[in-house]
């Protein structure tokens, strides 16, 4: 364990999302190096049995029950914990949805749902725990965004301009909260294997006229393949405890940021090449 890891040891937690996906092995990763981790989680089921399969194997993992749409529900859970606890040391949002399809057909109740979570869910916890960090003068808030918050993508608006709404919130942050002592990240994962890849609208919102695309078929007519979520988080853990802004892995995602920042001329380019293979092989398929 190295001297940053270390400093895991004792450290309380609250994850949301923290259920499945990147919230669940990022929990359990910073669990193994000693943190208390909660788990939280719209899906209690989930949370519960994660955090079951985690103290079998002798972690301090907990799970509780959270709706981060919910603000004041958010609150008493944060109140709840530094009650316990003490403090809280990480508070890593993990929470998310997608959103995949033509952006035309998308009403207004799919953009609340995208953003009441992933940009609203992101906005609570801030609201909830920063101001308890900056009395303790130490913390850190470390937001999960997405590569689409960095190089926005066609056929994925909804979802994208949240992500870009998290990383400007972090960075935006970032240096004010340094500083009482807080620390912000912004993790914007690329490809990365979760239930998100396979997850449909839910049926309470509206009907489009073409069939809604899983983030697991876009990733397969860009012939992308997702890492695992457990590789990501040991990658993503690392950078984190390191303090970095913006944690962008793995590799091939950092590289197309990279090409974005040195030419996005060439990426919108690309970018219009990528959305009219979506189209034909995607969305025209679906009507």
């Amino acid at each position: 364990m190295t001297r940053r890891l270390r400093a895991l040891d004792g450290a309380n937690v609250l994850v949301t999302g923290g259920g499945s996906g990147i919230g669940r092995a990022l929990g359990i990763a910073m669990a193994s190096h000693g943190a208390h981790v909660v788990l939280g989680d719209i899906e209690a089921d989930a949370a519960r049995s994660a955090a079951e399969h985690s103290t079998a194997g002798r972690l301090d993992v907990s799970s509780i029950y959270l709706d981060v749409t919910d603000r004041e529900a958010f609150a008493r859970v944060v109140d709840q914990i530094v009650q316990t606890r003490g403090t809280i040391d990480f508070l890593v949002t993990s929470a998310g949805v997608s959103m995949g399809g033509p952006t035309h057909e998308l009403t207004g109740e799919h953009w609340d749902h995208v953003r009441s979570v992933n940009l609203d869910g992101v906005v609570n916890g801030m609201l909830a725990t920063y101001p308890h960090m900056v009395e303790a003068g130490r913390g850190h808030i470390v937001n999960i965004a997405s590569g689409a918050g960095l190089v926005a993508p066609p056929f994925v608006t909804a979802y994208a301009t949240t992500k870009h709404a998290v990383v400007g919130l972090s960075l935006g942050l970032r240096p004010e909260a340094a500083l009482h002592g807080v620390r912000v990240s912004v993790v914007c994962p690329g490809a990365v294997e979760t239930p998100i890849l396979d997850s449909l609208p839910p049926a309470s919102l509206p009907e489009t006229a073409t069939s809604p695309v899983t983030a697991r078929a876009y990733l397969s007519a860009l012939r992308q393949t997702p890492v695992d979520a457990v590789d990501f988080a040991r990658m993503a853990l690392r950078k984190i405890v390191k303090n970095d802004p913006v944690i962008i892995v793995p590799a091939p995602a950092r590289a197309l940021w990279l090409v974005y920042r040195l030419s996005p001329k060439l990426t919108l380019r690309v970018n219009g090449l990528l959305a009219k293979k979506v189209q034909r092989d995607l969305i025209d398929g679906r009507s």
